[in-house]
């Protein structure tokens, strides 16, 4: 066999394997995919849509409801980011010291007092242009999850 023909065989075997790899990846612009993540995680996962009828999908981890938001949307599909949202009702609301103290202590997970002074906890995920692989969607998720629980201590929803 020639060097271009092993060459040619070798590249069309590399695209037919990469394929379905592709495949696979978590994308915004397929709502399913993230739903599949959490689910391969341990997670529990609903398809729904949000208020302005853009997917969302809900899940939970340790008793602990959650949101993922989609973002960059066209016409409520071909979406472009998501966002991890949880949020939280308190008798007596952290404080903004509390808020500002966890986001100048901590590089992931946005934290705000909402509307009515309710914490919020968010973080942002770019899955545009190709999209995650399993495995790294699963590395955010398991991040998310542990950013959840040192905010829920943090503003004293958790001990």
């Amino acid at each position: 066999m020639s060097g271009k023909a092993i060459f040619a065989a070798a590249a069309l075997a590399a695209a037919t394997i990469a394929a379905p790899a592709h495949a696979q990846l978590v994308r915004a612009q397929d709502p399913q995919s993230v739903v599949r993540a959490l689910q391969d995680g341990g997670y529990s996962a609903q398809l729904g849509v949000d208020g302005v009828g853009d997917p969302k999908v809900t899940s939970s981890v340790s008793g602990t409801t959650f949101q993922v938001f989609f973002y960059n949307c066209t016409n409520h599909k071909d979406c472009a980011t998501v966002q991890f949202h949880s949020g939280y009702h308190l008798a007596t609301a952290p404080t903004l010291d509390v808020i500002n103290e966890w986001n100048r202590s901590q590089r992931f997970g946005r934290g705000f007092l909402d509307r009515v002074n309710d914490p919020t906890l968010e973080m942002d995920v770019d899955l545009d242009d190709g999209g995650l692989s399993p495995a790294l969607i699963i590395d955010n998720i398991e991040f998310w999850t542990s950013i959840l629980s040192r905010f829920e201590k943090h503003i004293g929803f958790r001990k």
